[in-house]
């Protein structure tokens, strides 16, 4: 076959190869050839002696064979790898990651990082069936890993089902663990891959094994995350540990709460925590920086997993090791975070008993969430009376003093006028059932209106 290069390749099947594939596959331990006063065991201890300083597998430079196996071809696939070729090639192929390479003269350059794979990664990665069926059949090694990873680690990664499963009854390993510390299991990191999950543990994938690199994070870990909610099902429903930490000490919820995550993402994230919490998890476990999940869910402003913890006993005011409550870190995030609407975040946070902003330093607050109206006023509907000076209208840019007129003209006037009545009323009922608002509030038998307007029910307005 042309394009392979080795030292031992001509050696190895002159002194026995194909005479070895002549004989039934369950007699070769004890065989001997004919003529021959030796076993075959005799033999290839004998070959792997003469071929010792010649161990690497052969290369592949043959573009035509990569083609092939690129694009699926399977009757070149066929064609090239017939009875008695090679079929435990590498070829070195160009990764998607970069790397500063140093050529003469003292200059560098930015080039692909070269990767070593084989056929059976290729054809399993791409979910070529046919194509690693057949190499699997010419006796391909199903764990060779010469690039760190084993071509179980790639279709589960590329959600190959088919292909994982055909790997698995070949007897691919399913602890096997790369170069980069993850078993296949890790890799199963996209909605698709959760046949390849299921198979993996099928076939005896340890669920709670943590990857042997610096995340040293569980399956949990990854498919928390990610965000992945039937995983998440997957894995607690065959005994996924709750409280396993990662190196940065964080439980799957933590990790889960902690994922920045687009606005349409809200549900996927807001049912992992869900199945975490109704599981056992618990919702006050500290990090190493002390941060709870309720400090995570308000960085990433997710008003659903945060009334999730809020309704589970999170503790509202308790600090982080940086001296920040879950009311800190929703203010700071709230400008970054308009579509997510961080209002509805503060305002449960303040219903359930969150220490208020101290009121010297609202003017802060106003000028970093001025973008999100109703966060400030869900805020300053908290206090009986509220210092507006000029520095206030200065602080709101005109652009959005122009979109949200009528909140920041009610704003400014409370510089010139006291609160309204309703509203100091509402102030003195609040503060006289702090920490118990919640609790009592449905005793009280109030009619809705009332009630949703002591639970600061949003009015783009300030009286």
């Amino acid at each position: 076959m042309s394009g392979f290069s080795s030292g031992s390749s001509s050696r190895w099947h002159s002194l026995g190869l194909e005479k070895e594939q002549q004989w039934p596959q369950g007699r070769r331990g004890h065989a001997r050839w004919p003529g021959s006063s030796q076993s075959t065991e005799d033999l290839h201890q004998h070959l792997q002696l003469q071929t010792a300083a010649h161990v690497e597998p052969l290369v592949c430079h043959d573009m035509v064979l990569q083609n092939a196996l690129y694009t699926g071809n399977l009757t070149e696939v066929q064609h090239h790898f017939s009875e008695h070729a090679e079929v435990n090639l590498v070829i070195e192929a160009k990764s998607h990651d970069l790397r500063w390479t140093s050529h003469e003269l003292g200059l560098w350059s930015l080039t692909y990082q070269q990767e070593l794979t084989t056929p059976l990664h290729v054809t399993a990665s791409r979910g070529f069936l046919d194509c690693l069926r057949h190499l699997l059949l010419r006796g391909a090694d199903v764990d060779s890993a010469p690039g760190g990873q084993t071509a179980l680690h790639e279709a589960c990664a590329a959600a190959t089902t088919d292909c994982a499963r055909l790997l698995l009854s070949f007897g691919a390993d399913p602890n096997a663990t790369s170069e980069a510390g993850f078993q296949p299991l890790h890799l199963c990191r996209s909605p698709d891959s959760i046949e390849c999950a299921r198979l993996l543990l099928r076939h005896g994938a340890t669920v709670n094994a943590a990857s042997e690199e610096e995340e040293a994070a569980t399956p949990l870990h990854v498919a928390a995350r990610l965000g992945l909610a039937e995983h998440v099902r997957l894995f607690l429903g065959h005994g996924a540990s709750l409280e396993a930490e990662n190196a940065e000490g964080q439980t799957p919820l933590n990790v889960a709460c902690a994922q920045p995550h687009p606005p349409q993402a809200v549900g996927d994230y807001h049912e992992v925590c869900r199945q975490l919490v109704e599981a056992g998890a618990r919702v006050n476990a500290a990090d190493r920086d002390r941060q709870r999940p309720l400090h995570q869910a308000c960085k990433t402003a997710n008003p659903r997993v945060v009334a999730l913890l809020l309704a589970h006993g999170a503790h509202v005011n308790v600090m982080s090791y940086s001296g920040h409550t879950a009311l800190h870190n929703i203010l700071q995030a709230a400008a970054y975070k308009l579509e997510h609407r961080p209002e509805l975040v503060v305002r449960d946070l303040l219903n359930h008993g969150a220490v208020r902003v101290w009121p010297g330093a609202l003017l802060k607050v106003l000028r970093h969430c001025c973008s999100s109206p109703r966060t400030v006023e869900a805020l300053l509907n908290t206090y009986e009376r509220v210092r507006v000076t000029e520095e206030w209208t200065e602080a709101v840019p005109e652009e959005l003093m122009q979109r949200h007129s009528r909140f920041f003209q009610s704003l400014f006037s409370l510089g010139q006028s006291p609160r309204a009545l309703q509203h100091l009323a509402r102030c003195a009922l609040r503060s006289h059932l702090e920490g118990r608002l919640l609790r009592a509030l449905p005793e009280l038998n109030l009619p809705p209106a009332l009630l949703q307007f002591l639970l600061l029910r949003f009015e783009d307005v300030l009286y």
